[in-house]
Formats: structure tokens, C-alpha cells, sequence
């Protein structure tokens, strides 16, 4: 028997991928300059001091700018690292970041891991995803990583996804498990979506 909710979200999946696929490069470098300039502006909002962020592929918007930004401007980044248990452990970034590739072939900080709940007590997290409706629910890219991280969190901190503007869609199908974000950042605006964790 199928099932509906997946073969929707598989659907959609690869239909972002491939329109993330036909970005050009100069478009790709204008998008990682609008996220760190948004990223940084959410940060002093917020007065994150200790954060989670992840290390973007080649076609997501990139957020490699901002990491080393926010390092040098002494924000504690706690990198994730994948683990073939369906959990990550984290890895602070430092100004010399060496990056490796992850279980999946995303990129990675090598460096002294932190378990899963080292990520318990920061200011804001920033995840990635395919896409976002207008009510925070998020389109992940179908590992689960991040949807069991944030629904283990005992008072969540807010959670923003990095999407491309157009990823910002009217719905995306969910599932049981599935958890929303609070907002979405965008090469050109930050957004509140859902306020409050549940």
C-alpha cells in the first residue's frame, strides 16, 4: 500500500532539487550574501550568543559566509554532524573550519564531536530545507535528522530554515513527525511564521 504523504513529499523533493540544480553560480554567490546579510541581522535581534547552524551544500543557499562571520565575532556556531543512528552530534566552528564529507555527502566540520544534547542550551537554531509553508511546516529532505532534534528539545529555542524565496510555498504535506519551524531566512527577508514551539 502507498503512501500518499510521502510520495507527495518525494514529489516535491525532487522538483526542488532540480530547480536548486539550475541556479547559476552568480546567482548561488548572491543568495549566500543575502543569508549571511539576513542571518546576521536575526542573530543581533535575537542576542544569540551560542547557536546551531549547518554547513550548506553546493545548490542550498549558502551559509558558509555567515559561520565564519559569526565565528569571528566570537558567536559560539555548534556545527551537526550526521550519525548512523538517526542523530546528530555537533562540532564547535572554528576560524580554521576543516570540513569533510558527512554520511550523505554533506559537508561537515572535522573536529571534537558533542553528543546530541550538546545543542540543549543555544539561542537559535538554523536548519536546512527543501521548503516551508506559511504556517512553518517544513520540508525536510527526507532523514528525519532534524525534526527528531528539534522534537526532543525541552524548551526549543526558535528555529529558522534557509530556503531559496520561491521554497516559501502555500503547503507542503506533513506527517505526524513532522515539526515546524518558527520562520524562514531567504537572500532577502527573514520571516516569522509561528511564533510559539509546540
Amino acid at each position: 500500500m502507498s503512501d500518499p504523504i510521502a510520495a507527495a513529499k518525494r514529489a516535491q523533493r525532487a522538483e526542488l532539487r532540480e530547480r536548486r540544480q539550475l541556479l547559476s553560480e552568480s546567482a548561488r554567490d548572491a543568495a549566500a550574501e543575502g543569508i549571511a546579510r539576513q542571518l546576521d541581522a536575526l542573530v543581533d535581534s535575537l542576542g544569540v550568543r551560542s547557536m546551531s547552524c549547518f554547513l550548506s551544500t553546493t545548490t542550498e543557499p549558502g551559509t558558509r559566509e555567515f559561520v565564519e562571520g559569526a565565528v569571528r565575532r566570537g558567536i559560539r556556531v555548534l556545527l551537526p554532524v550526521t550519525r548512523t543512528d538517526g542523530l546528530l552530534d555537533w562540532s564547535v566552528a572554528t576560524p580554521d573550519l576543516d570540513i569533510t564529507e558527512g554520511l550523505f555527502g554533506s559537508p561537515e566540520p572535522v573536529g571534537e564531536l558533542l553528543g546530541p544534547i550538546a545543542v540543549g542550551d543555544v539561542d537559535l537554531l538554523v536548519i536546512p530545507a527543501a521548503a516551508v509553508d506559511g504556517t512553518g511546516m517544513r520540508l525536510g529532505w527526507g532523514r528525519g535528522y532534524f525534526d527528531k532534534t528539534i522534537g526532543s528539545m525541552e524548551g526549543c529555542p526558535p528555529v529558522y530554515a534557509v530556503i531559496y524565496d520561491s521554497e516559501l510555498v502555500d503547503e507542503v504535506p506533513a506527517d505526524v513527525h513532522d515539526q515546524p519551524v518558527t520562520g524562514v531566512v531567504t537572500p532577502t527577508k527573514t520571516v516569522l511564521l509561528a511564533p510559539v514551539r509546540r
